[in-house]
């Protein structure tokens, strides 16, 4: 495959496939759905899927905060121009519900039957300067704690896709537009999903854009020979450009994670590249000309390079193996790009150095001076005792604190503290209860017949206080906001009867249930009354607090509330986004448990023996370990996007370690003994080995600039990882190979 006619042959395939890629011109297509960070195969979401079915969606809804940027809130010409916004998005095709004091009736029921009142009456300035904006049960609610706004809380259809969502969002600002009204605060699904769309495609070309650039730059300072950089660069367009291009193909969106993607197939694909050229260098160099030297140099590393990015590719292929769809799909896109990216490599470089002329002097007895690489082994091997229980130690350490970090994520915690996204969050968190769903499962036990039963309700209630006290004003929706709501009505819209009446009065409103369901905006309750939701709002606290305070409620649920009456069972979106969080030890474990068997099988069989993969993986073990305690050290949490970096930087790091035995395999297998084939290893693939991770760590460092939290804790702690995982090779492995000569004779 590497003699020049075969090399022509693959060349020429690579030019049509890519000018067959430029005639079709895949289109790709950005997406975001939060929901892909649920746990698949869980109970939870199976439960979670059936009680949307029942009910609805709890996270298909919009909030704008609209604010008197003139002044006061309450005013003529504010309320009127509000209204007129209100009405139009009233009109919009996808738009179920809206609900603000703009148009809330409060039901009144007297003798004549029910009648509603307009609870903010702006008619006459009279009945608009009776508008209490402080009132108890509309502050935090409908009009902002701090009293500067007031809410629109907009319900879209249900299971909206991504394209409709953006063109509904799109038509909700452009009424805003119209009208000349800027809303102080905006916080919803599909809000959220545009926007994080709109900066995937803004830094995916700015990262792909960077890493060409710094790819250059490295190329220059290595080689400092124009064919060493223009063919590297040629070929790694077309191999990223055949990488995206299938994944196109393949029907597969980019996703949030997907913008991490161009930087990590450039920079494994150049670091290949660099141990091709390294090596031809040195032999053209040497006197060898230039076509044998081309065949000898791929032939002879066309197996470690291709391990090295097999072990990088199951490093992300191992992720398709948690239950999380999102890191799922990142894994086997991103395995599937790397080989694309080594097929590309293979079939194009050969080609462009035997086509393009290269000219190097030959100087094959230049005498070369001890390097630091020399000084270092020398100094290795009279330290022996000193680096391995200075790497025990360490390690030591590092595993006891990391052991400590806490597991916790948020909603939105992929943005920095000071994106506009996330300040209307927060404003949303401050001022009205909170942005974050809060949905609880309602079910009537053996004892009971209907969720409007009195002896239910008075369980509900217990349930209702308890929720309030752990979370705050979550502004309830369930069949006792309903009996609550008739409650008032019965007593003339007094605020001060909106709560549970007595058991004589509750068998009063049965008339009225039926219409009251009916005219319901939420569905609070099944058709047949034994089921029913609990919904509300509350602050984004993180998946720790939130899971100790529901398992607070859980707690007291089962000391006070009597199940015979009432079973309650925590659902929802944010609920199984958490129980993800939570769920990251097992992750984590499934991730690193299938990249450790894979990349121990492959070593394995290629050196013939088991204990050396196992000697091969120890010092792999040491970056992981170590980038645990910078994580303490730093005061990064454990979460999804965290977590999976470990099986990651375990599949990169484990290439120089690789190199190295495939080095050595080649060095004793020509008859050295180990100390010689050791040292020779030490220098000839060295060099390469601290090449490739200056290459790697610019790369990946690259993406700490970005504004996504997994972004750049990926460029954070894989470029620490690569460092440590160059030290643990160049001071470890080979003093743990010293004992291994017997081993090693058995193995050949």
């Amino acid at each position: 495959m590497f003699q020049k006619q075969t090399a022509y042959i693959f060349l020429l395939l690579t030019v049509v496939l890519s000018i067959m890629l430029i005639i079709y011109r895949p289109v790709p297509q950005f997406d975001y759905d939060f929901e892909t960070f649920f746990p698949q195969d869980d109970e939870d979401l199976d439960f979670y899927l059936s009680y949307r079915n029942q009910f609805e969606n709890d996270n298909d809804y919009l909030l704008v905060a609209l604010s008197n940027p003139e002044g006061e809130l309450i005013t003529p010409d504010f309320i009127k121009k509000a209204s007129e916004v209100q009405s139009a998005l009233q009109k919009l095709s996808q738009i179920d519900t809206l609900i603000s004091i703009l148009n809330l009736e409060q039901p009144i029921i007297g003798i004549f039957g029910v009648n509603y009142k307009k609870v903010l009456d702006w008619s006459d300035e009279k009945s608009l300067g009776e508008f209490d904006i402080q009132a108890e049960q509309f502050s935090s609610r409908l009009i902002s704690k701090d009293g500067n706004s007031l809410l629109l809380w907009i319900k879209n259809s249900q299971n909206i896709s991504k394209a409709e969502g953006d063109l509904l969002y799109d038509s909700i600002r452009s009424v805003f537009a119209r009208y000349e009204i800027k809303p102080k605060a905006i916080a919803g699904k599909i809000q959220m999903q545009g926007d994080f769309v709109h900066l995937m495609q803004k830094e995916f070309g700015m990262f792909f854009g960077f890493s060409i650039l710094i790819m250059l730059f490295l190329l220059v300072v290595i080689f400092r020979s124009w064919w060493a950089v223009l063919i590297p660069l040629l070929v790694l367009v077309i191999g990223v450009a055949w990488a995206f291009g299938l994944l196109v193909i393949l029907g597969k969106p980019f996703d949030l994670m997907s913008v991490m993607q161009p930087t990590i197939f450039l920079i494994v694909g150049l670091s290949a590249l660099i141990h091709f050229f390294t090596h031809l260098i040195k032999k053209l160099k040497s006197g060898i000309t230039k076509d044998i030297a081309i065949h000898e140099v791929f032939k002879e590393l066309v197996v470690a390079v291709w391990l090295t990015m097999l072990t990088t590719s199951l490093g992300f292929l191992s992720l398709y193996f948690t239950s999380i769809p999102a890191l799922q799909d990142f894994g086997w896109t991103t395995g599937l790009g790397i080989l694309v990216v080594f097929v590309a490599v293979i079939c194009t470089a050969p080609g462009l150095l035997f086509l393009i002329p290269i000219r190097i002097t030959p100087s094959p007895h230049k005498s070369e001076k001890p390097g630091v690489l020399h000084r270092l082994f020398v100094w290795q091997i009279s330290h022996k005792k000193l680096i391995v229980f200075s790497f025990i130690g360490v390690s030591a350490v590092c595993g006891f604190v990391g052991s400590r970090i806490q597991i916790n994520g948020y909603l939105l915690d992929n943005l920095p503290v000071d994106h506009p996204i996330l300040q209307d969050f927060a404003y949303f968190d401050q001022n009205y209860g909170g942005s974050n769903p809060l949905e609880i499962s309602l079910a009537v036990g053996e004892e009971a017949s209907s969720l409007l039963d009195y002896d239910v309700l008075l369980e509900l209630e217990k349930v209702e206080r308890k929720i309030i006290s752990l979370f705050g004003n979550v502004q309830p929706v369930s069949p006792l906001t309903l009996v609550k709501s008739l409650n008032q009505a019965q007593n003339q819209g007094d605020p001060d009867a909106f709560l549970l009446p007595s058991r004589w009065q509750r068998q009063r409103m049965d008339r009225w249930l039926e219409a009251a369901l009916i005219r319901a905006d939420i569905k609070v309750l099944s058709e047949d009354r034994t089921s029913g939701r609990f919904s509300g709002r509350t602050a984004d606290l993180g998946s720790m607090q939130m899971t100790q305070l529901r398992r607070q409620l859980d707690d007291y649920v089962e000391e006070h509330v009597n199940p015979r009456l009432l079973q309650v069972k925590w659902t929802g979106t944010a609920y199984l986004i958490d129980k993800g969080h939570r769920s990251v030890t097992l992750q984590m474990g499934k991730g690193l448990g299938v990249a450790f068997l894979l990349v121990g099988v492959i070593v394995g069989t290629l050196f013939r023996s088991w204990r050396i993969s196992f000697i091969l993986l120890v010092p792999n073990l040491v970056p992981l370990l170590w980038m645990l305690g910078l994580m303490y050290f730093m005061g990064i949490e454990l979460k999804l996007t965290t977590a999976i970096l470990f099986t990651v930087a375990f599949g990169i790091a484990v290439d120089d370690s690789i190199h190295f035995m495939s080095r050595l395999k080649v060095e004793l297998s020509s008859g050295k003994n180990l100390i010689y084939a050791l040292k020779r290893t030490y220098l000839e693939t060295g060099k390469a080995i601290v090449l490739t991770t200056i290459v790697l760590i610019s790369g990946f460092g690259l993406l700490t600039f970005s504004q996504f939290g997994v972004t750049h804790f990926t460029g954070l702690l894989i470029s620490a990882s690569l460092l440590f995982a160059l030290l643990a090779d160049l001071m470890l492995l080979p003093l743990l190979l010293l004992p291994l000569k017997r081993m090693w004779g058995k193995s050949q």
